[in-house]
C-alpha cells in the first residue's frame, strides 16, 4: 500500500512541477529557430575558431576540439578533455552554445569528475535494484527506494549547478566576444542577446524540470516493480 501511495504522490508532484515550471518544449524550439538572426551570425568565424577564442580567453587552451557535423549534440567530456561541436553553423545560437561548453571545461575538475562517476553509479544502482526487485531478493524495499531518492537528490544538486553556472555565464561571454570582434552592429548584438535571454529563461526551466522528471521516473519505475512483484 505504501508504494501505491508513493506513486500517487510522485504523480501529483510531477503535474504540479510541470505546471509551475511552465514547460513548453515547442516554444523552446521556436525560439531557437530564427532565420534573420541566423544570417547575422553567418558573418562570424567557423565554430572551431570561436571555440579556440573562448578557450584562450578562459586560459584553458589544453582542451581538444572536434567538430562533428553529423551530430546534433555539442558537449564537453571531462574524461577526454574534449569539446565536441555539432553542426551549428546555420544557427544563431552557436555563439552562446560554444561558450557554454567552453565554460564547462573550466569548472571544478572535482565536480566534473564526481558528476561523471556518480551519474554512472546512480544509473547502475537503479538498474541493479530493478533486477533484484523483479527476482524478489531485496530484504527491505523501502530502504532501497530511499537510497535511490537520496542518489537522485545528489545527482540533481551537482548536475543543476554545473548546467546553471555554464548557462548563466555563457550569455556574458558571448556578448564580450561579439563586441570584441565588432562584426555586428550594437543593435544586432542587442537583438541576439535578447533572444539568448529568452532562450536561457525557458531553457533553464526545461533543464531543471528535465532532471527532476528523470529522478521521478526512476522512483516510479522501481515503485511499480515493487507493487507488481
Amino acid at each position: 500500500m505504501e508504494f501505491i501511495i508513493l506513486l500517487i504522490i510522485v504523480g501529483i508532484l510531477y503535474i504540479i512541477l510541470r505546471y509551475i515550471f511552465d514547460i513548453n518544449i515547442k516554444k523552446l524550439k521556436e525560439i531557437g529557430e530564427n532565420k534573420e538572426l541566423d544570417k547575422i551570425t553567418e558573418k562570424y568565424p567557423e565554430n572551431i575558431e570561436i571555440c579556440k577564442y573562448y578557450l584562450k580567453k578562459l586560459k584553458n587552451e589544453s582542451v581538444n576540439i572536434e567538430e562533428d557535423k553529423s551530430s546534433n549534440a555539442t558537449l564537453y567530456l571531462i574524461m577526454s578533455n574534449k569539446i565536441f561541436i555539432a553542426d551549428l553553423k546555420s544557427s544563431y545560437t552557436r555563439i552562446q552554445t560554444i561558450a557554454h561548453e567552453c565554460l564547462h571545461s573550466i569548472q571544478s575538475k572535482k565536480l566534473l569528475w564526481f558528476n561523471f562517476i556518480f551519474s554512472n553509479i546512480y544509473l547502475a544502482y537503479f538498474l541493479v535494484t530493478c533486477v533484484l526487485a523483479i527476482f524478489k531478493v531485496l530484504p527491505n524495499k523501502l530502504l532501497f527506494l530511499l537510497i535511490l531518492l537520496l542518489f537522485g537528490l545528489v545527482y540533481y544538486a551537482v548536475r543543476t549547478y554545473l548546467e546553471m553556472d555554464a548557462m548563466i555565464k555563457a550569455r556574458f561571454l558571448a556578448k564580450e566576444y561579439m563586441q570584441k570582434l565588432n562584426i555586428s552592429s550594437q543593435d544586432e548584438i542587442t537583438r541576439l542577446l535578447c533572444k539568448y535571454d529568452e532562450l536561457n529563461d525557458l531553457g533553464i526551466k526545461c533543464i531543471n524540470f528535465g532532471f527532476l522528471r528523470n529522478i521521478f521516473l526512476k522512483i516510479l519505475i522501481l515503485a511499480i516493480i515493487f507493487v507488481i512483484f
